[in-house]
């Protein structure tokens, strides 16, 4: 997938190029930053750093044999803008507190991986069904080429928007009973084969 396109009715998903540095910059810190580092000389040297990393990512693990980790912009197909990122990330954590993803009646305090999708749209495109689009066109990747067991997502109580698409995309949603991490409050679940067919 490091060299595909993969392209939905609307969008494009494709590796990252340098010129994309001023639009993600823009878009990331709009939804996770405070939103007052956009210009920031030192804060767009780090994105950079962090873009270079995830170019190099779409050409690494292919070579490595490794999943195709890491973020691919998400670009609409009629003007060529980039609108947000889609990406599989590695995630290590407690999932054992999540009762759908529990190997034992009580938690281990274990870490243990799990293969994730991670979704940013920018904010002035959000509700427009985009990160469901992108986020669609990922799991179908992971599922019929990789042939990846499952695929999860998480956020926190609030992320109203996030629990919104993981429904769409079909996702199980499970609630972490232990009020710790707080980042691992709310985590989708989609099975390979329990999913609709698109």
């Amino acid at each position: 997938m490091s060299q595909n396109i993969l392209e939905t009715p609307r969008l494009l998903i494709r590796s990252f190029f340098l010129e994309d540095l001023p639009a993600i910059h823009r878009i990331l810190e709009q939804t996770f930053g405070a939103g007052d580092k956009g210009t920031e000389d030192s804060a767009l040297q780090e994105r950079r750093s962090w873009l270079q990393w995830s170019i190099l990512n779409q050409e690494w693990f292919p070579k490595l044999h490794q999943p195709p980790y890491g973020d691919r912009a998400v670009v609409l197909n009629k003007t060529g803008k980039l609108i947000g990122s889609v990406g599989y990330v590695p995630m290590l954590d407690v999932y054992d507190q999540i009762p759908e993803l529990a190997n034992a009646a009580t938690p281990s305090g274990f870490t243990t991986p799990e293969f994730g999708l991670f979704w940013v749209i920018d904010p002035q495109y959000q509700r427009k069904g985009y990160a469901t689009e992108a986020a669609q066109a990922m799991i179908a990747t992971a599922f019929t080429e990789m042939k990846l067991k499952r695929i999860i997502a998480t956020t926190d109580y609030s992320n109203l928007a996030s629990q919104g698409v993981m429904h769409k995309l079909g996702m199980n949603l499970s609630h972490n009973p232990s009020p710790q991490p707080s980042w691992l409050q709310v985590v989708g679940i989609l099975e390979n084969g329990n999913r609709d067919e698109q």
